[in-house]
């Protein structure tokens, strides 16, 4: 091993890329190494309903780690980029003030990502991205079914804000009314405050929609909680794709967020849950969205973003072990 590359040098030198893995942004390239996994970066904000800041998400959350080289998953026993091929597909080409253009050309990143069998992993970014991003993750495994496990604070599913039809505040019932995912197969964990109103909710709930608020948490625990939104997003598909508000913490853990609700999830319950998740579904995508580096302190926002994203490479990883697969290791 050499110290000296780039690889195993200080986090603060080199390269910006998640966790200093292999820059590959071209289509047939990835196409052709086929990755297991590959980061995508969702530089979005224009539908904000609040704080902005989130199109600096993703460059935040790839450089939120003093960790470098080959890590070690203490919490799973395991060396993730020894067990999987990782790499950066780079940026969708975003560019501000024009939500249609940034929405589609995310939505072809992705596609371009998922088509090659790899899991995109979406770094936001408002949550409005979750539209195009899971949208192209649902096409890419047709005729596969897809469920969805989403946490957050707020439930998303407006009609329109202000109206605006791809507000951050509507992707969730933009992607039931494409058919993209049915309402009954959509599970939104960590639900609190004071929104939405009482007609959003019979929306909700006439589509079936499976929902477990915050004090549901606090009484029963996080861990049988997720282990029902598992069960409920798998009743009838057969893939799962993960999004994650990091509002869904409490702002005292994740102050770096566009709309913070106070009384959240606990950074270790969230963590803890995302391996739960991906270590018992067949995982075809996931996002991490609404980081705001700008009201961010000290990095405790980027960082368990970061985290976030770790922890699922991390349980891909062991499942892959676990189904007895051979290793394959991050080309470099």
């Amino acid at each position: 091993m050499d110290e000296y590359a780039d690889w195993n040098l200080p986090a603060y030198i080199g390269s910006t890329t998640f966790q200093k893995l292999p820059l590959v942004t071209d289509a047939a390239a990835l196409a052709a190494r086929r990755p297991d996994a590959a980061i995508v970066g969702a530089p979005f904000d224009d539908s904000v309903s609040h704080r902005p800041g989130a199109r600096f998400g993703p460059r935040a959350i790839r450089t939120a780690s003093y960790h470098v080289g080959s890590l070690h998953s203490l919490q799973l026993g395991i060396e993730p980029f020894e067990w999987l091929d990782v790499v950066d597909a780079g940026d969708a080409p975003v560019v501000p003030a024009n939500i249609e253009r940034g929405h589609e050309v995310i939505r072809r990143k992705v596609l371009e990502v998922a088509s090659t069998g790899a899991i995109p992993i979406v770094l936001g970014g408002d949550h409005s991205i979750t539209f195009p991003s899971a949208s192209a993750v649902a096409e890419a495994n047709e005729p596969r079914r897809l469920g969805v496990v989403h946490f957050d604070a707020h439930a998303d599913t407006a009609a329109s804000t202000w109206g605006n039809l791809r507000s951050h505040g509507t992707p969730m019932r933009r992607l039931i009314e494409s058919g993209a995912v049915a309402g009954r197969n959509f599970v939104q964990v960590g639900l609190r405050g004071y929104w939405p109103p009482p007609e959003t909710l019979a929306w909700m709930r006439e589509r079936e929609m499976r929902t477990h608020f915050m004090t549901e948490l606090e009484t029963r625990g996080a861990e049988a909680v997720i282990a029902d939104a598992i069960a409920e997003a798998l009743d009838g598909p057969e893939v799962i794709y993960l999004s994650v508000d990091i509002d869904v913490l409490d702002p005292g853990m994740a102050p770096g967020t566009g709309t913070p609700e106070p009384g959240g999830m606990l950074t270790r319950e969230l963590l803890r849950a995302i391996r739960q998740v991906v270590g018992a579904v067949e995982l075809v995508g996931m996002d991490v969205v609404e980081v705001s580096p700008p009201y961010d302190v000290s990095e405790i926002t980027t960082s368990a973003a970061h985290r976030c994203v770790m922890e699922a490479i991390s349980a891909l990883a062991a499942r892959r072990r676990a189904r007895g697969d051979a290793p394959r290791p991050t080309v470099l």
